[in-house]
């Protein structure tokens, strides 16, 4: 057991996922399950009396459910991350999108599996990397995959100190494609931009958020209803239109592909990049290959370095670039790759974000 273990609350109205979940946790030496609990009442009661680093919650719990637990602890315990544990039920993946949207840091599946031993491991895989990384400890890293961010990063590597560029400003051209990449976090820092894009926008725009499959029509209707403009998940083939966002399907990548004189969106289950499905790599990278120069890209929180390889490419291309900072995302990696390979044309918190890409979006010449 480590000297400074995170220490986790698991909540949950079912003893027998109480124990996975409790065994999935500290099958990790760095985590120890210090508490738990079977609603949420009783989970509150636990945080007043005791330290917790991060809660793993339910979210149908009878008494109080995950999340009416989760507005009172953002009252009381602002700074304590909030896992969602979800059924994959209509009803499940509903309140989960709700609870994402207003403050829970992420959400894991809860596992349909054949033998404990299964569900075990299938809840580990899930949740030990997105404990450590909201608690601000390294995960343990599989062998590192094709697209190595060492083999294309120039000027700095990812543990350089961070920088803002010092380069004179740079005209350029007023995008016809918004594209935005996010992961941990994101669903809530996607509600803040959505709600306060300007209406006058009419480029299409396109969003890959890491998540499940289960969950990707749910977060598709709240950004629909944040953005008040047409979103859905984004179906093969379909043309892209102006004013309409798309959402990638969870388990498949989403890209673009021009054909005569439209550009439609494509789906495929390629392998995973960067251990994601959908990646933000291949809407990046096609974005630059279909529209060029026309493109602002927006990478928003998220843990890890996907999407740095296509950001590279669209900043290469002459393309605009934006990340949130550090102080307003959950996890500063996938921003904070961009940001430290020197990629990033404005670095922003969340709360400016959707006013720049508004500016950005409806001027013919842009200085960044």
């Amino acid at each position: 057991m480590s000297s400074n273990p995170i220490h986790v609350l698991v909540v949950d109205d079912s003893v027998v996922t109480r124990g996975l979940l409790t065994r999935a946790l500290q099958s990790d030496p760095e985590i120890i399950v210090s508490g738990s609990a079977g609603n949420g009442q009783t989970a509150l009661n636990q945080l007043r009396k005791q330290h917790f680093d991060l809660v793993i919650m339910d979210v149908e719990m009878p008494i109080l459910d995950g999340l009416e637990t989760l507005k009172v602890m953002q009252q009381e315990f602002p700074k304590i991350p909030v896992v969602m544990a979800s059924t994959l039920t209509k009803q499940g993946t509903a309140t989960t999108i709700k609870a994402l949207a207003i403050g829970a840091a992420g959400c894991i599946e809860k596992p349909k599996a054949n033998s404990a031993t299964e569900a075990i491991q299938l809840l580990a895989a899930q949740v030990i990397p997105l404990v450590k990384s909201l608690s601000g400890r390294k995960a343990a890293r599989a062998p590192r995959p094709v697209t190595d961010l060492s083999s294309t990063s120039k000027n700095t590597s990812p543990s350089s100190p961070v920088h803002m560029r010092t380069r004179e400003a740079c005209l350029h051209k007023k995008p016809h494609v918004i594209v935005i990449g996010s992961s941990t976090g994101g669903p809530q820092a996607l509600s803040r931009v959505m709600t306060q894009l300007s209406p006058k926008i009419q480029q299409p725009i396109l969003v890959t958020q890491h998540m499940p499959a289960a969950f990707t029509p749910m977060l598709a209707e709240h950004i629909a209803r944040d953005s008040k403009r047409p979103a859905k998940e984004a179906e093969d083939g379909e043309t892209l239109q102006a004013g309409h966002i798309y959402v990638a399907p969870g388990n498949f990548h989403m890209y673009l592909q021009r054909q005569n004189l439209n550009v439609v969106v494509r789906l495929n289950q390629d392998p995973p990049e960067h251990y994601c499905r959908p990646s933000v790599n291949p809407l990046f990278r096609s974005a630059a290959d279909v529209f060029g120069e026309r493109v602002l890209a927006v990478m928003l929180t998220g843990m890890g370095e996907d999407g740095i390889e296509g950001t590279r490419q669209i900043y290469d291309r002459g393309g605009i670039v934006i990340a949130q900072d550090e102080a307003t995302s959950v996890v500063w990696g996938m921003p904070g790759a961009v940001v430290k390979a020197d990629l990033a044309h404005e670095v922003l918190p969340i709360s400016e974000i959707s006013h720049k890409i508004s500016e950005l979006a409806q001027q013919e010449l842009i200085k960044v």
